[in-house]
């Protein structure tokens, strides 16, 4: 292939998605053939229509790959190529701030806008992969919950594996420390680290502590950011943390955000370094029924349980001193409090079990905390968690539920859809021998048992279509085993015991 035509269709892209000016191309051309290790360059006549940045990168890649350019054609080694050749077109952290900054004085909408399309631009995020992802709806008796499988995360590569295991540091030497640090922006990565050339962060103050927000690569939602602490330090939910995410949709208040819990098996998958997940979307539970409001007059504040698999306590306001002051008292009584009758036991000695997962919003001239009861707590018979899904449902889920999960969007992994794909074909032929001694199969085997002495099918996307539908069952089955209270008579009797702490404590 020429690979002049590949340059000049970047170029070409750039000045056209305003990354460079047009008297910046010489320069722009020239910093691309430092990059291939080229002497010289001849500019074709000829457009070439490309539908994408990843289109005409994609180019860059095949002649990586040719040439010997690179040692393999593994994502991991590619990815690597073609962030560096981004790296031309990215704005200094400085000029990118200042533009941002500039924007967020008209409005912050503009600012989060002109930051989210820059991160698409610039493949940051990579809209092609995202774009794979498969995504459905499905009706709960708690309201529509969106279901993905993720496949904009691609898997590990053995030979980049292998590749990055000869010069891995140790995890003191580590840098940056993990995929959040401040570091990253700008850090030409490695096999085992993604590169981040192209990746801009914005600094923004929280409780008057140094913090900073990015776009998350593998979108799961429209404008999808993560908020984190400037310095790496762990996952600590307090009152203090209540109080960030307050000022933070005070600034931002047409985005969302919520924490983590900071526990193992409740936690996300970065407990080591503290940080939010926000962004422009409305998430199933945010539409869940409250019922059973109680108005707390001496803080102006209206408290209610919400309808929804886990158990949430949701707070409104307008005053965010009062709201931060309500939701530390909860969040205290919650830490120690127990109740044997439905298995919540605050700690096993020295190890705490009860944590929240917080969420905060603006709307209707209100500020919202909704605080997610969570418990981490083991036995013989729940060797993964009590409250974490179960075993019957590891075959579709047994990863941690996070934030977003909570929130009613399924994350589900990649490995589902090639397995759905077979399944639906030994299911459509009726045959469960088959399944059963299927290397990767098997684990399915119970639930497609079920499901066809349940239903009669014509054909093998009547099949697909009710697999897809049975996953996103399991997965509200999961939320339910999630909630500390569950919804049944001795649940909701044991929520409200833990309310009347609540409420008693309230009006001391």
């Amino acid at each position: 292939m020429n690979i002049n035509n590949a340059i000049k269709s970047l170029v070409d892209y750039a000045v056209r998605e305003r990354l460079i000016e047009t008297e910046d191309r010489i320069y722009a051309v020239n910093r691309l053939l430092e990059i291939l290790h080229l002497d010289h360059y001849t500019e074709g006549t000829d457009s070439i229509p490309y539908s994408s940045v990843e289109d005409i990168l994609e180019k860059f890649r095949q002649w990586a790959v040719e040439t010997n350019f690179v040692p393999n054609d593994s994502n991991e080694v590619l990815d690597l190529f073609d962030t560096k050749l981004m790296s031309v077109f990215v704005s200094k952290p400085s000029d990118f701030r200042k533009k941002y900054f500039e924007l967020w004085k008209e409005s912050p909408e503009k600012a989060t806008e002109y930051y989210y399309l820059f991160a698409k631009k610039s493949n940051y995020i990579r809209e092609q992969r995202v774009a794979k992802d498969i995504k459905w709806v499905y009706e709960t008796p708690y309201g529509l919950i969106d279901m993905t499988i993720n496949l904009s995360k691609p898997e590990k590569d053995p030979r980049a594996i292998a590749l990055a295991s000869k010069g891995l540091n140790t995890e003191s030497e580590k840098y940056p420390k993990c995929l959040l640090c401040k570091e990253n922006e700008g850090y030409a990565g490695r096999l085992d680290h993604p590169a981040r050339q192209n990746h801009r962060i914005i600094p923004i103050t929280l409780a008057d502590e140094s913090w900073y927000m990015q776009y998350s690569p593998y979108v799961y939602y429209n404008e999808h950011c993560i908020v984190f602490k400037g310095n790496h330090e762990p996952m600590k939910i307090s009152g203090k943390t209540i109080e960030r995410l307050l000022e933070f949709v005070s600034a931002y208040p047409h985005y969302m955000i919520g924490s983590n819990a900071d526990l193992p098996i409740v936690g996300g998958s970065i407990l080591t370094h503290d940080h939010f997940q926000g962004g422009r979307y409305e998430f199933a539970m945010s539409k869940a029924k409250e019922y059973d409001k109680i108005p707390i007059p001496a803080y102006g504040v209206e408290l209610s349980k919400l309808y929804w698999p886990m158990s949430v306590i949701r707070l409104k306001g307008k005053d965010v001193k009062n709201l931060v002051k309500v939701s530390e008292l909860i969040l205290s009584i919650w830490k120690n409090y127990e109740d044997h009758q439905v298995g919540i036991i605050s700690k096993s000695g020295d190890t705490e079990h009860n944590t929240i997962t917080p969420i905060t919003r603006f709307r209707n001239n209100l500020f919202e905390v909704d605080l997610i009861l969570r418990n981490n707590r083991t036995d013989e018979q729940h060797p993964f968690g009590i409250f974490h899904s179960q075993e019957e449902y590891h075959h579709i889920k047994r990863e941690n539920i996070g934030l977003i999960e909570c929130l009613g969007l399924a994350v589900l992994p990649a490995r589902l859809r090639d397995e759905m794909n077979l399944l639906k074909q030994f299911m459509f032929k009726k045959d469960l021998e088959g399944i059963y001694s299927n290397e990767i199969l098997n684990k399915h085997g119970h639930f497609a048992r079920r499901i066809l002495d349940e239903n009669q099918f014509s054909s093998e996307e009547e099949i697909e279509a009710k697999l897809y539908d049975e996953i996103g069952y399991v997965f509200m089955k999961v939320l339910e085993n999630c909630g500390v209270y569950k919804k049944d008579n001795d649940g909701e009797k044991a929520f409200q015991r833990f309310i009347e702490v609540i409420h008693e404590n309230l009006s001391k």
